[in-house]
């Protein structure tokens, strides 16, 4: 009986060098019995001999495509656009569940091709919680994007491009110094501060010196009243970390933003939860994700009034690669030994289901 593998493939997003599978989780799926192959991938945080350290099979990058369909694939990071069949089971965040813009074309190509898509991001435990997020790095590396962005913006500049840092210290140490040594003096507000997203982000204000008054921690008992809020205007950076599952009223409006004139404090809003192409953003300001090369949108904020920019990157944590790797491979971990076992293991059975109803979808969308 030949053993149970798994096939990491390389990321093709630009700036991604966060990893599905680490060096470290890699081992003890090995010490369980797993085979596990690596695509080389010289954008990764983890040198290719580090997988090869621990008893990786390393391929060539980007092979994948020709991998034997009984070997699931596993990734981070969406797909490049393609019509292509995929005959080969996925393990990745696929974003197109939630009718994000091409939703139904991304799952076309499994309908076509025979293959199995299990998204990371609805694979839950019996809570209905995400076994593995990557949340608290998100909001970690969010409020840090926002404070940069404030940080040039006292000097009249746009935030240019974000490289990752080595670690969280060296973030910490550089988000102070551009700041003039400490965040004191700086005001945010957080939306969803109770999740895991949210409690990233206010460690991250914490660490870079906000008073503690000066971070103000919303979440669904505040927002219970229904927006817009005009609290967000009276902060610095507004971080927006919920969960969207549901219509909802917008927290912040162009015409708000419009109507404040030059009154307005706000200066830069993290849109975190990147929900730019869902029919229910509830920041309807902005209409493009943003990038590391430029990680700014600027906001149609009136003639003569302030600047306002958006930051919409939907893999900040990235900016801390090897650690939000290490923290979310640890905890799939878990889920991943149960893999060969997917026909009855709750985890992948539910995700299964939900993939075979979203794909009926995308078929009658896409009328195949």
């Amino acid at each position: 009986m030949s053993k149970p593998a798994f096939w990491l493939r390389c990321e093709k997003k630009e700036f991604e060098r966060r990893a599905a599978l680490t060096p470290t989780t890699a081992k003890k799926l090995i010490d369980a019995g797993f085979e596990i192959i690596v695509e080389r991938d010289e954008q990764r945080i983890f040198d290719d001999s580090e997988y090869e350290a621990v008893g990786c099979k390393l391929v060539e990058n980007n092979s994948w495509p020709s991998a034997p369909t009984s070997i699931p694939i596993i990734g981070l990071k969406e797909l490049p656009a393609s019509s292509d069949p995929i005959a080969q089971t996925h393990i990745q965040f696929a974003h197109c569940y939630k009718n994000q813009a091409g939703w139904s074309q991304v799952l076309a190509r499994f309908h076509k091709g025979g293959g199995t898509l299990y998204d990371l991001e609805f694979l839950q435990d019996e809570q209905g919680r995400r076994v593995a997020a990557f949340g608290f790095h998100a909001g970690f590396a969010g409020a840090a994007a926002g404070a940069l962005a404030v940080a040039a913006r006292r000097q009249s500049k746009n935030l240019g491009q974000l490289e990752p840092y080595a670690n969280e210290g060296e973030m910490v140490k550089d988000v102070k110094e551009k700041l003039g040594g400490s965040g004191k003096g700086v005001r945010a507000l957080v939306i969803g501060a109770l999740g895991r997203c949210g409690r990233g982000a206010v460690d991250l204000l914490r660490k870079i010196g906000l008073a503690e008054d000066d971070i103000l921690k919303w979440d669904m008992a505040e927002t219970a009243k229904g927006g817009p809020f005009s609290e967000i205007l009276d902060v610095d950076i507004f971080v927006n970390c919920i969960y969207l599952s549901s219509s909802i009223p917008p927290f912040l409006t162009a015409d708000q933003i419009r109507a404040a004139g030059k009154q307005r404090r706000l200066s830069v809003v993290v849109d975190v939860s990147c929900d730019t192409t869902n029919p229910f953003n509830p920041i309807p300001i902005y209409n493009i994700n943003t990038t590391f090369s430029e990680p700014t949108v600027p906001v149609d904020v009136g003639p003569e009034n302030p600047p306002l920019s958006v930051i919409s990157i939907d893999h900040l944590p990235t900016l801390l690669p090897r650690e939000a790797s290490e923290q979310f491979s640890s905890d799939l971990l878990p889920s991943l030994l149960e893999f060969p076992n997917r026909k009855t293991a709750r985890v992948w059975v539910e995700a299964e289901e939900l993939f075979k109803r979203k794909l009926a979808e995308a078929v009658k969308a896409e009328g195949l």
